[in-house]
């Protein structure tokens, strides 16, 4: 057993509140463990300017996290008058992963924005972000097509994503702070809803990793979001 008492291959409890900012077009509040991130999915009836013309929408992301979301206080990017590193890889992460499942055709010239904003930190807030902006997405793409602006949905596949990691030399799912903050070697997995591989994120820290490690990250990452595809699914419903 682990600290908080979960098994190797289990989530931390995780909870998905859709609609909670009424003002969206989509939106959904994302719980998993400790860790607490809002996302909104907002429309706009235009494309960027290199994109005019050739009868294609766009999805882009952007990331952040409130200042006292990790207890000591972050300063906002805004008043260092630029994203830092993290911020950014994150939220091209959030915007090519979530790319991968929608039809740009079918979305037509708009853009869907996706924001996700970290109100409390306990690891694995780039994957919540990625669970969290696919259910606020599929509940702005709802609303177009209920308003008969779009006739049909334009997505091919649901997407979800997970941490998973080798801690004192065992395989886990799910890692919060704790755990992840010592782990030998970390991973995160995006994958579509049918199980197809969108993006892996794999770092040793310290310490090198087997093939055979790698693999059993893989399987666990598999199972875990088999269950939070279904969580949102459920949201959606």
């Amino acid at each position: 057993m682990r600290a908080d008492g979960r098994r190797p291959d289990e989530l931390r409890p995780t909870e998905i509140l859709p609609g909670f900012v009424a003002t969206a077009h989509g939106s959904a509040l994302i719980s998993q463990g400790a860790t607490r991130v809002i996302c909104t999915a907002s429309v706009e009836e235009a494309v960027p300017a290199w994109m005019r013309g050739r009868g294609r929408g766009w999805v882009t992301a952007e990331y952040s996290m409130l200042p006292a979301s990790t207890g000591q206080r972050k300063a906002r990017d805004i008043s260092r008058g630029r994203l830092d590193g993290r911020t950014t890889e994150i939220q091209r992460l959030i915007g090519r992963s979530v790319r991968a499942v929608v039809d740009m055709e079918a979305l037509g010239e708009r853009t869907v924005w996706l924001d996700c904003d970290v109100l409390q930190a306990d690891g694995g807030t780039r994957c919540a972000s990625i669970c969290g902006a696919w259910v606020a997405l599929r509940l702005a793409l709802d609303g177009l097509v209920a308003a008969g602006t779009i006739p049909a949905l334009p997505l091919r596949d649901s997407i979800a994503a997970v941490s998973v990691g080798m801690v004192d030399g065992r395989a886990l799912l799910d890692l919060p702070y704790a755990e992840d903050s010592r782990a030998e070697s970390d991973m995160n997995v995006v994958m579509t809803g049918q199980g197809r591989l969108v993006e892996v994120q794999a770092t040793a820290e310290g310490q090198t990793f087997s093939r055979e490690e790698l693999d059993a990250l893989l399987d666990l990452a598999e199972g875990g979001i088999r269950r939070l595809t279904d969580a949102q699914l459920a949201a959606v419903a």
